[in-house]
């Protein structure tokens, strides 16, 4: 069985840092969660993988869906900026990953056997967050997230 790798990424506003880029490649895709606030990051990041991205409450010029639904290998996957907003049944959907951003605070945990992850915020500096991103490795039916904290 394949192994994919899913790059997770959110909250940019603007800042593609050298070392968010550099830990996102060899990912087979990349999920932007929002609050991108600069077109050229999707660019950038679309010479690595294909990408995913959804609009965040700083993304003003709408280019992007307020949420996206989308499979990889046999996992599907719900993104959306805000956890708060969320207003789909996972479980109709069959939703295995919901990935959000908003918090700019990394973190990860499971309710009703759907995994809910948050990469943090990869852009500038905010009050006492972390710079964040993560991976989540699918392999043989598990998901395993792999966060990685940044310089800032």
């Amino acid at each position: 069985m394949k192994e994919y790798i899913v790059g997770l990424i959110s909250d940019t506003h603007g800042l593609l840092r050298h070392d968010a880029f550099d830990f996102l490649k060899g990912c087979d895709a990349i999920i932007h969660a929002g609050d991108i606030c600069n077109d050229n990051i999707i660019t950038q990041l679309s010479t690595i993988a294909p990408v995913h991205a959804v609009r965040g409450n700083m993304d003003f010029n709408a280019t992007y869906p307020a949420s996206d639904l989308l499979t990889i290998g046999k996992n599907t996957f719900y993104i959306l900026h805000d956890l708060e907003k969320l207003d789909l049944d996972l479980q109709t959907a069959g939703v295995d990953v919901v990935v959000f951003g908003h918090s700019h605070q990394p973190e990860s945990f499971r309710r009703n056997d759907v995994l809910y992850i948050n990469p943090g915020s990869a852009g500038p500096k905010r009050r006492d967050r972390p710079i964040s991103l993560a991976r989540l490795h699918l392999k043989n039916n598990c998901l395993i997230p792999d966060f990685i904290e940044l310089g800032a």
